[in-house]
């Protein structure tokens, strides 16, 4: 038996450009995964669909004109769907569409991992029943990197190099051991996409690694060098997560 790693086609659909961006820099990490578009539309999306071949779908729901599940019903062989939507209420007709999975937005890293596991899974048994091997990807989540646009290229980064994170208006600034980079992205969005387990927000402006903490105190953490203001409005949580009390 031959083995052959999978390269999965992947559409994203959803009218929030927001939620695109999330889905994309999750994908951007698994080099198993090919985005062949992002439509903002699920009209868009089914032009595409009859054009091209698309083994998953990551689809909203709730969307103007034609919603997503109506897509899929108008689909005589629909991919594999994800379905993403902000509204509890649609997941058992998600479900009975034979979704692989229905995450409710916003969509969290661990629980996007756990969605491709089961789309592999699928994939896998498929693959038994007819023979073949595949090579599964390898998904933990202490693997984690960003991909930031900076300037007319798209930068890796390993999650575990980052210090801290500062916010300048529109703009972030990512501080790793040897260099800064910046990219335009609001902190808040990195905020969603960082494992929250080991990175803590502390101030409107700033978002540090906990692990790179070399102290702290009420008022501030110093962390490579540096000390970082504590915002009054995050203190309560740092208290928790530091497990100490101010």
């Amino acid at each position: 038996m031959n083995e052959a790693t999978i390269k999965l086609k992947v559409l994203l659909v959803d009218d929030e450009p927001y939620a695109l961006d999330i889905l994309e820099t999750y994908l951007q990490g698994l080099a198993e995964m090919e985005i062949i578009g992002r439509c903002s539309n699920a009209l868009e999306a089914f032009q595409i669909l009859q054009r091209t071949s698309v083994d998953l779908l990551f689809l909203d729901i709730r969307m103007p004109g034609l919603q997503g599940t109506e897509l899929i019903k108008s689909l005589k062989c629909p991919p594999k769907v994800i379905f993403t939507t902000a509204f509890e209420n649609y997941a058992l007709e998600g479900f009975e569409l034979n979704a692989v999975d229905y995450l409710l937005k916003p969509v969290s890293f661990p629980r996007f991992l756990k969605a491709i596991d089961k789309v592999f899974a699928l994939l896998h048994t498929r693959n038994t029943h007819t023979g073949d091997h595949i090579t599964e990807p390898s998904l933990s989540v202490q693997e984690v990197f960003l991909y930031l646009k900076v300037e007319r290229k798209t930068v890796k980064l390993n999650v575990s190099d980052i210090l801290w994170i500062e916010s300048e208006g529109d703009y972030v600034k990512v501080k790793l051991k040897e260099r800064v980079v910046v990219s335009k992205y609001k902190i808040s969005l990195l905020e969603e996409l960082l494992p929250e387990d080991q990175f803590i927000r502390i101030h409107r402006s700033y978002m540090v690694s906990i692990a790179k903490i070399d102290s702290f105190h009420a008022n501030f953490v110093e962390i490579g060098g540096a000390k970082l203001p504590i915002g009054r409005s995050y203190k309560e949580e740092c208290s928790i997560r530091f497990k100490t009390g101010f």
